[in-house]
């Protein structure tokens, strides 16, 4: 499908370039340090250049114009697809990100906006994502008509990291 780029008076909304990606690794890491999370990321920018237009990985960005021919590249998004056995083909939104210094200026609800229209033209159901509880942007999302599912439908999220995976493949984890 070809995403088209959009954009609203001094915002534009695009599917991420290789050139992009460097930018890109930068806010991620912005991103983990302020969820205290600094040494999380993994990823290199050669990874994110790689992955950059697969189909597990939708890499979006917002770029600021400043004026006529200068743009900033401000925020970025991570998509996915997912699949739920009620609903058919979902879209999981990992990260959503705009700098500090941009927020404040509708580019977080523009981001979002554009997200939830790839989402739509993808013909998904619906948009996941999680949030840590004390990020203030929850409320956000709950103006924007997300609900937390951990309130309402008691649903909780788990993980298996690497090494898990590789326990349970060997059987070590006594699972019988």
């Amino acid at each position: 499908m070809n995403i088209k780029m959009t954009s609203q008076g001094r915002f534009k909304f695009r599917r991420g370039e290789k050139e992009d990606m460097f930018a890109v690794h930068e806010m991620i890491q912005e991103l983990a340090d302020y969820e205290k999370m600094s040494d999380g990321p993994q990823l290199t920018v050669e990874d994110l250049k790689r992955d950059r237009q697969t189909e597990y990985c939708h890499i979006y960005v917002l770029d600021y114009l400043k004026d006529e021919s200068e743009k900033v590249i401000i925020g970025y998004a991570i998509c996915y697809f997912s699949y739920s056995t009620w609903l058919g083909k979902c879209y999981f939104l990992e990260d959503i990100y705009v700098r500090p210094a941009y927020r404040r200026l509708g580019a977080g609800s523009f981001m979002f906006r554009e997200i939830a229209a790839q989402a739509l033209a993808y013909q998904c159901k619906r948009i996941d994502f999680h949030v840590l509880s004390w990020n203030p942007a929850t409320e956000f999302y709950k103006k924007l008509g997300a609900f937390d599912l951990t309130e309402t439908e008691a649903w909780h999220y788990y993980r298996l990291n690497e090494k898990g995976i590789n326990q349970v493949v060997k059987g070590l984890n006594n699972i019988d």
